[in-house]
C-alpha cells in the first residue's frame, strides 16, 4: 500500500493542520512525533513527507535517516510563516531538502510530485532528482508519436533503458525492439546486419539474409553509439531516415520499412560536424528531439535511490551509513551501469549481509587502479596518450584525498578537544594546497597542449566541461 502523503506537524498547531487539510484534503495523513513516522515506513512506503516549519527538533541526522529507510519519498519543508529560510542541509545524498512556501499552491505541488512518480514507476527509472523526472515526462509526450530521437548521455546512463520505454509507450509496442551498437560492428558489416545482403554479395555470402531494419519492420530500432558510424553509412542512414527506403548490399531492388528510428551517443556530435566527421543533416534528422541524459555525478540524489534499488534486487541487507556517506560522495564514473554492478559484485560476495566501509573502500581502490592502467587512447599518440593518464591519475588523486579528508573532517571531534589541532589544520592547509598546484598545473598544461580549446582539454583530463569552466574560475584561469 502507497500512502500518498504524509504531514509532520506540531501537536499544538491546530491551525496549521487546517490549513493543511485544505490543501491536501484525503490522500494526507497527519503524524505528530518522530517516533510516530518512523513506525509508519516500516509498515508502507510513502510518496511524500512534509514538514511544517514549527516542527520542534527537526535536524540533518534526522532527514537522513528517513532518507534510509524511505530512499524514494520526496521530503519537503513547508514554509508557513513566509519569512526567508535557508532549507535544512542533510549534507549526505542530498544536499538539502526542498523549500516549499506555504503561500504556493500547495495542492498542484502535490499532484505534479505524484504524475512525477507515477511516470517513473511506469517507466521503470528509479530516482527522485529533478533531471530525472523531467526526461521521465519527456518520454511520456514523444512515446505516441513516430518522430525521430537522439539519446545523449555518457556510458552507463541508461540510454538503452530510455528507448525501451519510448518503445514499450508506443503504438509499435507490439512488434519488435531491435538494439544495435554501432561501435561494436566493424564498418565492413554494419551495413549487412542493418540492411542485409543478397546470396554471393560478397565472400561468404552463400544466402540472402535479412537485415535488423527488415527485422524492426513496423516496431523501433534503437542505434547506439551512433557517433562511431562512418560517413558513407550516415548517407544510407539519412536516406532510411526521410522515406523508410533501403538497398540491401549486393542487390538493386529498393526494400521499404515501416520503422521509427531512435539513436543515441555518448560523445559530442556538435563537435564531431565541426570536425567533418558526422554529418549535420543526419545530426538534425536524428534528434528531432533530443533526451539528455545526466551522468550519476549530475544527479548525487538518485544515488541512495539506485543504491537501494539494485541491494533489494540482490537481497542485500542494506549499507552502513559510514559507507552509504562514502558511497554517494563516490564519483561513479560508469554510472548506474557501474553501480548496479557493485550492488551485484556485493550480493555475490555478502549474500544477506550489510555492506561496510571496508568493501566499499576495497571496491574503490580497485576501481582507481583500473583507471589509473588504461591502454593507449585511440587517435592520440604515445606521448599525448601518456600525458593523458598522468593528468587523470593526479586528478583522481586528489578527488580521493578530498573525499578523505571530508569524511576525517566530518567525524572528527569539536575543536576544543584537541589541543594540537592548529598544527594538523595547518599540515591539512598544505597538503590540500599542494594538490591545488598539482591540479591547476595538470590543468594549464593540458590547455596549452590542446590550443586552448576547453572541450578535448576536458577530455583528455577525463572531467567533464562544465567541471573544467568551475575550476578555470577556481584557479582564475579563465
Amino acid at each position: 500500500m502507497i500512502q500518498q502523503a504524509v504531514v509532520l506537524v506540531h501537536p499544538e498547531t491546530v491551525k496549521s493542520i487546517q490549513n493543511f487539510d485544505k490543501a491536501f484534503g484525503p490522500i494526507a495523513e497527519y503524524i505528530y512525533e518522530i517516533s510516530e513516522l518512523y513506525t509508519l515506513l516500516k509498515e508502507r512506503s510513502v510518496e511524500i513527507i512534509f514538514i511544517a516549519e514549527d516542527f520542534p527538533g527537526m535536524t540533518a541526522g534526522i532527514i537522513r535517516r528517513i532518507r534510509m529507510r524511505s530512499p524514494l519519498t520526496d521530503i519537503w519543508e513547508i514554509n508557513i510563516s513566509g519569512h526567508h529560510r535557508v532549507p535544512i542541509d542533510i549534507s549526505m545524498f542530498d544536499g538539502s531538502i526542498n523549500l516549499l512556501d506555504g503561500k504556493e499552491a500547495i495542492g498542484e505541488k502535490v499532484n505534479k510530485i505524484l504524475y512525477q512518480k507515477s511516470l517513473l514507476r511506469k517507466f521503470n527509472m528509479v530516482g527522485r532528482s529533478e533531471k530525472i523526472k523531467t526526461v521521465a515526462e519527456t518520454i511520456e509526450k514523444i512515446a505516441p508519436t513516430d518522430i525521430s530521437v537522439l539519446i545523449i548521455g555518457p556510458s552507463g546512463s541508461g540510454k538503452e533503458l530510455v528507448a525501451r520505454a519510448i518503445h514499450e509507450n508506443s503504438h509499435r509496442a507490439e512488434n519488435r525492439f531491435v538494439a544495435v551498437n554501432c561501435g561494436a560492428i566493424a564498418e565492413g558489416v554494419l551495413e549487412s546486419e542493418l540492411f542485409g545482403h543478397e546470396k554471393g554479395a560478397f565472400t561468404g555470402s552463400v544466402g540472402k539474409r535479412e537485415g535488423l531494419f527488415v527485422q524492426a519492420h513496423s516496431g523501433t530500432i534503437f542505434l547506439d553509439e551512433i557517433g562511431e558510424t562512418k560517413p558513407d553509412m550516415q548517407v544510407k542512414l539519412l536516406r532510411v531516415l526521410e522515406d523508410g527506403i533501403f538497398y540491401p548490399v549486393g542487390g538493386d531492388k529498393p526494400v521499404h520499412s515501416n520503422i521509427r528510428v531512435i539513436a543515441a551517443t555518448n560523445r559530442d556530435l556538435s563537435e564531431a560536424i565541426r570536425e567533418g566527421i558526422f554529418r549535420e543533416d543526419l545530426y538534425f534528422r536524428l534528434g528531432v528531439i533530443k533526451i539528455v541524459l545526466p551522468s550519476l555525478f549530475d544527479r548525487k540524489e538518485d544515488i541512495l535511490p539506485l543504491l537501494c534499488h539494485f541491494a533489494n534486487k540482490e537481497k542485500l541487507k542494506g549499507f552502513s551509513e559510514p559507507a552509504m556517506e562514502i558511497l554517494s560522495h563516490y564519483d561513479w564514473p560508469g554510472n548506474v551501469r557501474q553501480l548496479r554492478n557493485f550492488t551485484a559484485r556485493m550480493g555475490a560476495l555478502h549474500p544477506g549481509g550489510e555492506i561496510s566501509t571496508h568493501e566499499v573502500e576495497q571496491f574503490i581502490m580497485e576501481q582507481g587502479m583500473t583507471q589509473k592502467h588504461l591502454p593507449v587512447a585511440t587517435g592520440h599518440t604515445p606521448e599525448e596518450a601518456g600525458h593523458e593518464l598522468i593528468y587523470r591519475a593526479l586528478l583522481s588523486l586528489g578527488s580521493e584525498i578530498k573525499m578523505l579528508h571530508d569524511l576525517i573532517t566530518a567525524n572528527l571531534p569539536t575543536r576544543q578537544n584537541f589541543e594540537t589541532e592548529p598544527e594538523s589544520a595547518t599540515g591539512d592547509l598544505a597538503a590540500k594546497g599542494t594538490m591545488q598546484k598539482i591540479e591547476k598545473e595538470a590543468i594549464e598544461t593540458t590547455l596549452k597542449e590542446s590550443d586552448g580549446n576547453r572541450k578535448t582539454a576536458a577530455k583528455r583530463l577525463g572531467i567533464g566541461e562544465r567541471t573544467l569552466y568551475r575550476k578555470l574560475k577556481r584557479y582564475k584561469l579563465d
